[in-house]
């Protein structure tokens, strides 16, 4: 079963209030056997309109423990509104990566 990613671009406009976000979502990501690959750091648009002001890059052990973690009403759906106000935009995209490697 291939890995799962959740891409996420964001602007985050009060950092005091998302740093409250944070502290438990890592916690909940971390339950859910993800972890954080990219959590802001150096990037560059290279093609298209896209020009987010931070890009933050998860791995799940599968599709739908991404989902299941993503749509878990108790635990990040609350901790998801510890969030509210504290970005301009906030962007998730769930892919699935490939189930084998290319070469």
């Amino acid at each position: 079963m291939p890995a799962a990613y959740m891409i996420v671009t964001m602007h985050i406009t009060d950092p005091e209030q998302y740093k409250k976000y944070m502290a438990e979502a890592q916690v909940a990501v971390q339950a859910a056997g993800g972890e954080y690959l990219v959590r802001g750091g150096r990037h560059e648009t290279l093609e298209g309109d896209s020009h987010p002001h931070r890009v933050a890059i998860l791995r799940f052990p599968s599709y739908e423990a991404a989902k299941a973690f993503y749509d878990d009403p108790a635990e990040y759906a609350r901790i998801r509104k510890l969030r509210a106000g504290a970005t301009e935009y906030f962007d998730a995209v769930l892919v699935e990566g490939v189930a084998a490697p290319m070469f």
